[in-house]
């Protein structure tokens, strides 16, 4: 008899020790780069209001791991929509069940902590002005994270909301709120984009040279404009950011000039790839999504929680 290890939500995100986090992430991005880790394209299945997808991976070192993710829309907040889940860690040596954990607080952290890693890999050296664009739950995760890492860095916040935007501000020691997205881009040196845009919230006249983006939202339609795309150099997770179909694939990468290339972020982690070459370079990073990054964060949440006697075992 196997013994499952229960997570509710308070623990798993307790658990999302964020130095960890990032660390995992590092190796997991890297991983996929050199073609170590087995993550199918997901899938999904539909219902009248949304979607069950599934994405289950394999990262050697860090486990065997699926989540399954449900989005239908918000009948509250017309336009956004919800997403619950749940993700499944498993031995990766015997296949063994091992902890049920919530994915929403695992989906939020291992995202910043990519965005945030492609920013300390190809922002420029000397960048401060940092932007975190977006109220929403993504964009508090990536602010939090921020926070985490670098409490002295200030960060400028802007949305929709003045209240929203105060509130997410509120979680960085020195976070501030700034009146309207096109003054914010335009001092700034590093974006994190974070939105559930349906149309571009950036646009490339806004960006001074040297400029990085970490785009982590438009999964409903781009987040940035033609332009911005046409004249950055380009990083993702994985090959099939460009050449997949969105929501799988990114929709500013689609239908890209034969002669444009997406540098994976893992190559310049792992020291491939030397990532930005001057200090003018526009770079982007735009994010999809990868099972590897579950199995991640998945790994980190199962051995804090281990160590820390936190969750409920549950015999199987």
């Amino acid at each position: 008899m196997s013994e499952l290890l229960f997570l509710d939500g308070a623990q798993t995100r307790a658990a999302l020790d964020p130095h960890r986090v990032l660390e995992a992430v590092a190796a997991a991005l890297v991983a996929v780069c050199r073609d170590e880790v087995s993550a199918p394209p997901r899938i999904a299945a539909h219902a009248p209001g949304g979607l069950l997808g599934a994405m289950p991976g394999h990262v050697p070192g860090l486990g065997l791991a699926a989540k399954l993710v449900s989005v239908f829309a918000d009948p509250a907040r017309p336009g956004r929509s919800s997403h619950r889940g749940i993700v499944a860690l498993f031995d990766e040596a015997d296949g063994r069940p091992l902890a049920l954990m919530d994915a929403e607080p695992l989906t939020e952290i291992r995202t910043a902590a990519t965005a945030t890693l492609s920013a300390r890999a190809l922002a420029r050296p000397d960048a401060t002005g940092v932007v975190v664009i977006g109220t929403g739950a993504q964009a508090r995760a990536q602010i939090a994270l921020l926070a985490a890492l670098d409490p002295k860095t200030p960060v400028s916040v802007v949305g929709r909301d003045p209240r929203r935007a105060e509130s997410a501000a509120a979680l960085h020691p020195v976070g501030r709120v700034t009146d309207g997205i096109e003054e914010a881009v335009r001092g700034a040196d590093t974006v994190f984009c974070c939105t559930g845009a349906v149309r571009p919230v950036i646009r490339r006249a806004w960006l001074a040279p040297g400029t990085h983006i970490s785009s982590v939202g438009g999964s409903h339609g781009p987040e940035l404009d033609a332009e911005t795309v046409r004249d950055a150099t380009l990083f993702a997770e994985w090959r099939g950011a460009a050449t997949t179909r969105p929501p799988s694939g990114a929709h500013e990468l689609q239908d890209l000039p034969p002669e444009r290339s997406v540098t994976l972020l893992g190559s310049v982690l792992g020291g491939e790839h030397p990532g930005r070459r001057d200090g003018d370079e526009l770079t982007l990073f735009k994010s999809t999504g990868h099972a590897a990054l579950d199995v991640a964060a998945a790994h980190v949440a199962h051995t804090v929680a281990r160590a820390e006697a936190w969750g409920t075992r549950i015999a199987m």
